[in-house]
Order: structure tokens, then sequence, then C-alpha cells
């Protein structure tokens, strides 16, 4: 679809919203015609490490940067809302699914290319796939992230981090798609990284891709550190089920995962979600959980922890979709 003939569709819609017309789904696919294949009522469960979540009334795939970019800027000008999504390694998408479009980010902007002193990377490849790539060219620095299941961009988006390391200590710069639709190169210290937090939360950007700084390093002591760091993984998490990773973020002076098998609730279960019994840190899926067993036995675990340790614990996996508000059990 023509840029012109976008900007048609998208004022049709606002227009009709304005008189009351309803929108339909395919009046809403069609902003996407000639950008980026488009899926009606997909089954975000089928896209999120959880496997929960009802369907989101549009699945945008863009298969480049400049297709990405589109997608946005369609949605944007249609006043469409919309969710940029990654690997779904951290989200749990309510079961009534996503109002909008969901733009994946993945295949088509996963490219990697050396640079001096580094590497540049697409937003969507996932970070053990770069990990590969560094360590394939003898540069060091992101073995932390081998077996973060996510991508880069969203890696970006929370900092991901683990054993000691976090993106934050290799990113030397980041491309971005601002709110304003500009193409934007922020550095480093622009993104106000911290623990599992970034600029990119608040204001907007949508991520494109990043330079990182790597450290030249002998392959075969790289790829060493990477298979330890792995081996850890298999042995303390609960890598054969579904889940989001470590559901909340570490408060001050403790882990979360210690005080949540103190309060006596490793095995504690709400119809399929269960704290695992491998590391209390993680909710699993054993079969059938919905969202809505996932927010129950969050907030057992806030109450009780809370009662038995006096602290707060504070989500750090995403809540996205219709009534998506992450749950709390504070002042209960």
């Amino acid at each position: 679809m023509a840029v012109r003939t976008v900007e048609r569709a998208a004022r049709q819609m606002r227009s009709d919203r304005k008189e009351g017309t309803p929108v339909t789904i395919n009046e809403r696919k069609a902003l996407f015609d000639g950008i980026a294949p488009c899926r009606t009522q997909e089954e975000m469960r089928l896209h999120t490490t959880f496997r929960i979540g009802g369907p989101a009334e549009l699945f945008v795939t863009p298969e480049s940067e400049a297709a990405l970019c589109r997608a946005v800027e369609a949605c944007r000008a249609a006043d469409l809302p919309y969710q940029i999504v990654g690997n779904g390694s951290n989200l749990l998408v309510s079961d009534e699914g996503i109002e909008g479009a969901v733009i994946a980010v993945g295949e088509g902007l996963d490219g990697v290319e050396p640079v001096p002193g580094g590497l540049r990377a697409g937003a969507g490849v996932r970070l053990s796939s770069l990990c590969r790539a560094a360590q394939a060219r003898g540069l060091s620095g992101l073995e932390f992230a081998f077996g973060i299941p996510g991508t880069l961009g969203g890696g970006l988006f929370m900092n991901a981090g683990a054993y000691g390391g976090e993106l934050a200590q290799v990113v030397r710069r980041v491309r971005v798609l601002t709110r304003e639709g500009e193409l934007r190169t922020r550095e480093a210290a622009q993104c106000a990284f911290g623990y599992r937090h970034s600029a990119f939360m608040d204001n907007g950007d949508v991520i494109l891709a990043a330079e990182l700084a790597l450290t030249p390093d002998d392959p075969a002591a790289i790829e060493a550190r990477m298979q330890t760091y792995l081996q850890r993984r298999k042995e303390k998490q609960p890598l054969e089920y579904p889940s989001a990773g470590s559901v909340f973020r570490r408060p001050a002076g403790h882990y979360a995962g210690a005080l949540i098998e103190r309060s006596g609730l490793k095995g504690a279960r709400v119809g399929g979600a269960q704290v695992s019994e491998k590391h209390a840190g993680f909710i699993i899926n054993c079969g059938g959980a919905t969202a809505g067993d996932v927010r129950a036995l969050i907030e057992q675990i806030q109450r009780k922890v809370r009662q038995d340790s006096g602290v707060e614990l504070e989500c750090e996996v995403r809540f996205i979709g219709r009534d998506a508000v992450p749950p709390t059990d504070k002042g209960r």
C-alpha cells in the first residue's frame, strides 16, 4: 500500500471513530497492506515463553527495519493501539487478549555485522544467537547472556542481565524510532540504564538496532564461559517448563526466590500455575495455566512474603493486553 493510501485509511479510521461508526478488524488490517504480513485474532500463547495469552486483534510481522518503522507510523497515524514484542520471554498476556496491533520484531531484523571494537545487531536477533556471533569472532562481553531467551531489543528495553552482567555494560549506542517519528541514535549515557530498567520504558522510542562494545579474546575461552553459564541455568532453573523467567525484581538486600522459599511457597499452585520446586523465583505453566492463575499466584506470593519478611516484591514480568494492570496486594 502506498504511503498516501495508508494515510487515507488512517484518516478514514479517525473519522469513523469520531462519528461513532464501528471500525472493522479488516479495515484495521488494511493499514498494513504493502507494509508487513498481518494476521487477525492470533493467539498470543503461541508467541510467549509462558505459553499463555489470548488473541491479538492484529499480529504484524515486519521483515525489515523500514517495514517496522512504517508499521509503527501506520498505527500512530490511525490512533491504533500497538505493542512491540520480541520473543515474548518476559511477558504475561491477558487471557482477554490484546486490542489493536502486536508488532513482532524478529526475523528480518536479526542481522549481525562487525564494527570496530564490537558488533552492530538488529533488535530482532535472539540473544543466544548474538552470543554465538560474538564468540565466533573472538569477542567477549556477552557470555552472561547466553541462554537468556529474549531478543536484543527486548533485552535492551529492560536491561536484561544475569550472573553479574547486564547489557548496559556493553551497549555503545542504540538506533531508535522516536515517538515523533524520527530516526535517532541514543548514546549509552542517554539510555538511563538501571537495574532492569531503561529510558525506553518511558520515552516511547522503538528500538531498531544497537552497537555493542566487546573485547577480543580466545574463542575457546569465550565458549567455555558460555557453557558454564548455560550449565548453571540448567541446574538451577526450571527450563523444562514454560515460564517468563524471574517473576520478581531483586529486592534490596534480598533475593526474591529465597524469600518465597522461606515463606513455604515452593510448589504453591493456582490452577495450572505453580511456584517452581527447582527455583522459587520462577512461576511455571504446568499445563493449561491462564494469566488469571498467574496473577492470583503472584498476589498470594506478595501477600505472604510481606507478612513473613516485611518485603514488597515488585514484578519484573511485563503485563500486557486488556486489563493488564500488574498485580499488587499492597494495602490488603
